[in-house]
């Protein structure tokens, strides 16, 4: 899996805290394995966002994505679940 960042996303993540820095890269590293290892809890999403996915980072950390062609995903967004999905 290769994967990108979308400007937002990393704008976002320079606002995280060290220790949510520390388990989003964890979990990006299961991400790049296996992107439906059981533990990530990746989904689709609904409504406005039905063409995203999610995946859990921290019990309410989540990234939002887009998946692409040929094993590529866009990391769209990361935040706590209320941020993103106002």
């Amino acid at each position: 899996m290769i994967v990108y960042l979308h400007r937002n996303f990393k704008k976002q993540y320079r606002a995280l805290s060290n220790a949510q820095k520390k388990r989003f890269k964890e979990r990006r590293n299961l991400f790049l394995k296996d992107p439906f290892r059981p533990l990530l809890h990746n989904h689709p999403l609904l409504g406005k966002h039905k063409e995203f996915r999610s995946i859990n980072i921290t019990g309410d950390l989540r990234v939002i994505y887009e998946p692409l062609k040929n094993n590529v995903a866009l990391f769209i967004a990361i935040g706590t679940h209320s941020a993103l999905y106002e």
